[in-house]
């Protein structure tokens, strides 16, 4: 989603790649090796912007950080690449997903989301989806047990195909 310019935000260096954070903000980086529940500080930022004036560095900003907190390890969309040759007998399928870490963006360069959790009063969360019925209790019924002395005869049904007569029928 694009930012106004007139935010706080900054664009930062994690693997190589670089992205446009502001605090509060969720991105995917390629994998770090942070435990989830963790926090890090990405320490390489290019470009500071505070609302007011936009600080460029040569290459980095010295004094600005950004602190972030690891949410979870993923891993991304399944890429697959295919390269084919007619008459040729070239198949080559090549694929995988990358492993991916989910981040949110605490601070920037000290200045962080205010926290609204001492203010606001707590609700629970509700479920998402029906909670299931209670099972139906089952009817318990008496069965008699037949007398050894008595035989029953069991009626076979007839069998049943796929097209039935007129005489089945009526």
């Amino acid at each position: 989603m694009p930012k106004p310019d007139e935010s706080l935000s900054a664009v930062v260096v994690s693997g190589g790649k670089q992205y446009r954070v502001a605090p509060g903000d969720r991105i995917l980086v390629d994998r770090l090796t942070a435990e989830p529940g963790s926090s890090l500080t990405l320490g390489r930022v290019l470009l500071f912007n505070d609302g007011k004036e936009i600080k460029v560095g040569a290459p980095v900003i010295d004094g600005i950080d950004v602190e972030a907190k690891v949410l979870a390890h993923r891993k991304g969309p399944r890429i697959e690449s295919i390269r084919y040759k007619s008459k040729k007998r070239v198949r080559v399928h090549r694929g995988g997903r990358a492993d991916l870490t989910a981040l949110e963006i605490l601070t920037v360069g000290g200045i962080g989301v205010e926290k609204e959790t001492a203010t606001e009063t707590k609700t629970e969360a509700k479920p998402r989806s029906r909670a299931k019925a209670a099972p139906k209790k089952a009817e318990v019924k008496a069965e008699v047990a037949p007398a050894e002395d008595t035989v029953q005869e069991v009626k076979e049904a007839p069998k049943r195909t796929a097209r039935r007569s007129k005489k089945e029928t009526e």
